[in-house]
């Protein structure tokens, strides 16, 4: 899954490497994530699943190697409503949860029957930076 850092994310790195700043607050744990039936961008959140029993998810990821870093279990989402999942975004828990990254899916899932579950393997939810 290719991605980007959202507007959000770029800033906190940005503020991160200044030394002329605060440091900006660690987004906060644990950080989930949504499916999205209609993609995002930097700046836009996009369509976020609903209905069913759809849940964001806890995401653990590895600690980053070579500029990238993966899910280190499977994201099992239970109970989905029917419809296409095109997208994914991660969010951390804060009072207002900031949207961190957002790419979309290789290819489009088709959610046919109600109640069906979507998973993303250990390893797939892959975030790099270029």
């Amino acid at each position: 899954m290719a991605g980007d850092l959202t507007d959000v994310a770029e800033d906190l790195v940005l503020d991160w490497l200044n030394p002329d700043v605060s440091a900006p607050d660690r987004p906060v744990s644990p950080l989930k994530v949504a499916l999205l039936s209609a993609a995002g961008s930097d700046g836009s959140a996009g369509t976020e699943v609903t209905g069913g029993g759809y849940a964001r998810q806890n995401v653990t990821l590895s600690a980053a190697s070579g500029g990238a870093t993966s899910n280190t279990a499977d994201l099992v989402f239970t109970d989905m409503p029917v419809g296409d999942v095109v997208a994914v975004a991660i969010y951390d828990s804060s009072g207002s949860p900031r949207r961190l990254w957002t790419g979309p899916l290789d290819e489009t899932k088709t959610i046919a029957n109600a109640g069906d579950t979507f998973t993303i393997d250990a390893g797939s939810l892959d975030l790099s930076l270029d």
